[in-house]
C-alpha cells in the first residue's frame, strides 16, 4: 500500500532528495527497469538490460548505436552516443550530439510523438550539416547522406 512503512519511497509519489535513486558518488541514476523504447517500468518489472553509461570509442559507440537500433532499442543507441558526445572532445560534439538526435528522433516516431520525431529529426540535420561543414572526420559516417535521411523524415507521419 502506498505510504505504508513497508512501501518503497517511490510508491508514494514524486520521490525527491535522499530517495531518489543515486550511486555510490551520490549522483542521480534511474534504477527503474525500462522498456524497449526507454519508458520507466514499475519497480520489480522485467527491462531490458541497461546500457553502460561508460562512453566507448568512437568506432565502437557507431557500432554498438546500429546494433542497438537493429534491436529495436534506439533509446538506448541515444545513451551510448550521448555518451560519447559528452567524453569527446567539444570539435565533436554536433557530430555525437546530432547521431544522438536521430536516435531519439527515432524513439519518438516509436511512442507515436510525431511532433517530437520531426523536430529531432529537423535539429539532427542541421547539426550533422554543421559537423560536415568544418571538414573534420566522421569516423566513416555519411554525413550527407546522414543529414539528408533525417530530414526526409519531416513530414512523413
Amino acid at each position: 500500500m502506498p505510504g505504508s512503512s513497508t512501501s518503497p519511497p517511490w510508491d508514494s509519489g514524486g520521490v525527491t532528495g535522499a530517495e531518489r535513486d543515486r550511486d555510490t558518488e551520490g549522483r542521480a541514476r534511474q534504477a527503474r527497469p525500462r522498456d524497449a523504447l526507454g519508458r520507466p517500468l514499475p519497480y520489480g518489472a522485467e527491462g531490458v538490460e541497461p546500457v553502460s553509461e561508460e562512453p566507448l570509442p568512437p568506432h565502437e559507440a557507431l557500432r554498438t548505436a546500429r546494433e542497438l537500433i537493429d534491436a529495436g532499442r534506439p533509446f538506448a543507441a541515444h545513451e551510448v552516443l550521448e555518451a560519447r558526445w559528452k567524453a569527446g572532445p567539444i570539435e565533436e560534439a554536433d557530430l555525437w550530439q546530432g547521431l544522438a538526435q536521430i536516435c531519439v528522433a527515432l524513439t519518438h516516431a516509436a511512442r507515436g510523438n510525431q511532433v517530437g520525431a520531426e523536430r529531432l529529426f529537423e535539429r539532427a540535420g542541421d547539426k550533422l550539416t554543421t559537423f560536415a561543414s568544418t571538414g573534420r572526420g566522421a569516423y566513416g559516417v555519411d554525413l550527407t547522406e546522414a543529414a539528408d535521411q533525417a530530414r526526409r523524415h519531416i513530414g512523413t507521419f
